[in-house]
């Protein structure tokens, strides 16, 4: 690979890393090249970009931003061959791994970067498979703070028809 080419790379990487808020790194090696068609086919329907790539260059991508995006934590994943799974979802990659493993140890989650937070290790796919994306948390929101408002409407509208009764009752006796 050129010079050249390792730039274009590089360039490529960057614009990715700085576009996406979740990727995971995985290790899909031993993965036979059905299988890892598979994969990419699974990612591709669902909207999650998969990229195997060098680890040195994924590093210099990352290493121009700032600390703010905490690119630096992660470095130590890129160890071994590296397959980045890029999303919009941060549990949809989890979840992708998840149900294309089934019974396979591959691929294996070395790292997941979501919104500047990573998690080490395949013991943590269990947890990112659980977290709520944006618009499930947003849901949830809007149901607990239109709980208490249903609530105080239904005793308004039993407390008024209770008020409305006693008054006739009063009218009719005097």
């Amino acid at each position: 690979m050129t010079r050249t080419e390792k730039g274009l790379l590089i360039q490529e990487l960057r614009d990715k890393f700085e576009n996406a808020s979740y990727f995971y790194v995985t290790d899909a090696s031993e993965l036979t090249v059905d299988k890892i068609n598979k994969l990419r086919r699974i990612c591709f329907e669902k909207g999650v970009e998969m990229k195997t790539v060098k680890n040195t260059l994924a590093i210099k991508a990352m290493e121009e931003y700032d600390d703010s995006r905490n690119f630096k934590t992660i470095f130590d994943a890129f160890k071994g061959q590296s397959t980045i799974l890029f999303s919009n979802d941060g549990k949809l990659p989890a979840v992708i791994i998840k149900e294309f493993r089934g019974k396979d140890e591959r691929p294996i989650l070395k790292a997941a970067y979501i919104d500047s937070d990573v998690f080490f290790g395949d013991d943590n796919l269990e947890v990112l498979t659980k977290l709520k994306s944006k618009n499930e948390l947003i849901g949830d929101v809007i149901m607990l703070l239109q709980s208490p408002a249903k609530n105080v409407v239904s005793a308004l509208k039993s407390g008024g028809s209770t008020l409305s009764g006693l008054v006739k009752a009063l009218e009719e006796r005097g």
